[in-house]
């Protein structure tokens, strides 16, 4: 498929479902690994988390949502046996976030489950046409942390 002037908004909502495909492929895959209560936004809560050094101030300014709703979403996380928290040394009032072994083994299967989603992609173009892709998305992606996009 050519792409010319013009069909920039075709592009941006064709982006916009392939991401959407990556993120229902990696539930799916959480789901039949056994880790049907989790959703996207803990994902991206993992990804901060793993960093080190995190409290719950930290992941609510990495998601872009308030303490209150992050608070919420650890708690979540911690009675389901994802995430544990442990006294800073640094500040007595703050608490650090930790993955526990159940939280490592998620974030191991939600890549797991991407690879599996990604290398469909790959069957579904060929190694040529994905290596063009991956080159291009190489090209255009700026690096950094990933956020959710809300």
């Amino acid at each position: 498929m050519v792409v010319v002037a013009g069909d920039s908004w075709e592009t941006a909502v064709a982006v916009l479902r392939l991401a959407s495909q990556l993120v229902d492929g990696i539930q799916e895959g959480l789901a039949r690994r056994g880790f049907n209560d989790v959703r996207p936004a803990h994902g991206f809560a993992f990804e901060r988390i793993s960093e080190g050094e995190a409290t719950t101030a930290d992941v609510a300014e990495h998601l872009g949502i308030t303490k209150q709703a992050t608070g919420q979403l650890v708690d979540y996380l911690v009675n389901r046996g994802y995430v544990m928290r442990r006294p800073d040394e640094r500040d007595a009032r703050a608490r650090l976030l930790i993955l526990t072994e159940r939280g490592r083994a998620c974030t191991v299967a939600a890549e797991a489950a991407a690879t599996e989603t990604v290398d469909g992609w790959r069957s579904q173009l060929g190694p040529s046409e994905f290596g063009q892709l991956q080159l291009a998305f190489n090209t255009i992606t700026t690096p950094g942390r990933l956020r959710p996009s809300w």
